[in-house]
């Protein structure tokens, strides 16, 4: 069976994407020394409205017609939670911890879906699962001091990740990609805007702010845009290790923008992580391609 093709524009889709969630991640460490988190993410969702608000005409009419709400729902709590946890941890850790830990993903994909779809978890992700938690215990090494709380913070945000892609496994049954990003700003910018006021009110930006609030804005529509568009023209077994390449570049950036260790037991633990997912994930689809050729 030949090997999966690689295609140059998957290529250059992936770099956007992974570029874009390193520039998000600057963006939000740099937007923390000035601000609450939780207006980051306001600021985030305002951009993403102006967006929003660009291809309205054209998504109206499945806008109409949607009748999913209740899911968009219950989705949109738990992705913004998600994301107050990750733009926390990106503002107290070192930013190739946060990236590590983010990798354990797929791992919270598979037993999410296995509980709420019924979806079989294979032995080869059942092994996958169990090393990728070793990963985890590298990455956070529990026998050198106390766990940084911060850390559980951001495993859990790759937790509510995880269970955020089910809901979108379930909403692209009846909604396009883009109407789902537009009911994820339209109800998550009143959501921050809530717990803005609840929890001590707006911070004015600082005219140096202006462009991060810009980056990170952007660059949270265009990781997953870029990365959804890689996904279509390119085999996601080539993909992935190409967005693996987010944790040693962070790590550097970390390294030269904010003096950040370099840490050979959390490059050592992604790699870890990433390894048992990444051998599932072709596992499986080596046997779906069987299955499909022998009919």
């Amino acid at each position: 069976m030949p090997p999966p093709a690689i295609s140059t524009a998957g290529v250059l889709w992936m770099l956007g994407s992974l570029t874009s969630f390193i520039g998000m991640a600057v963006a939000s460490r740099q937007l923390s020394t000035a601000m609450p988190i939780v207006q980051i993410l306001v600021l985030r969702s305002l951009v993403g409205l102006a967006v929003a608000a660009l291809l309205a005409p054209r998504l109206w009419p499945e806008l109409r017609r949607h009748r999913d709400f209740p899911l968009h729902f219950a989705r949109n709590i738990v992705h913004f939670a998600a994301q107050y946890a990750w733009t926390l941890g990106v503002a107290l850790l070192p930013l190739a911890q946060v990236f590590a830990l983010e990798f354990t993903m797929p791992i919270w994909v598979a037993l999410f879906a296995w509980a709420a779809l019924g979806e079989r978890v294979t032995r080869i992700r059942i092994a996958a699962i169990a090393v990728s938690f070793l990963g985890v215990l590298i990455v956070l090494r529990p026998g050198a001091g106390m766990i940084n709380p911060a850390a559980l913070l951001v495993l859990a945000s790759a937790a509510g990740y995880g269970a955020s892609a089910v809901f979108v496994k379930r909403l692209t049954r009846s909604a396009s990609p883009a109407v789902i990003v537009v009911w994820m700003v339209l109800l998550q910018l009143p959501m921050g805007l809530a717990l803005l006021a609840l929890t001590g009110g707006w911070v004015a930006p600082r005219p140096a702010d202006l462009p991060w609030i810009a980056v990170v804005g952007l660059t949270a529509l265009s990781a997953h845009y870029t990365m959804a568009q890689a996904l279509r023209v390119m085999d996601a077994s080539i993909a992935i290790p190409i967005d693996f390449l987010r944790v040693p570049l962070i790590a550097v950036i970390g390294w030269l923008a904010y003096a950040e260790p370099i840490s050979a037991a959390v490059l050592f633990g992604a790699v870890v992580i990433f390894a048992a997912n990444f051998t599932a994930m072709r596992a499986e689809a080596l046997a779906r391609r069987r299955a499909r050729a022998t009919g």
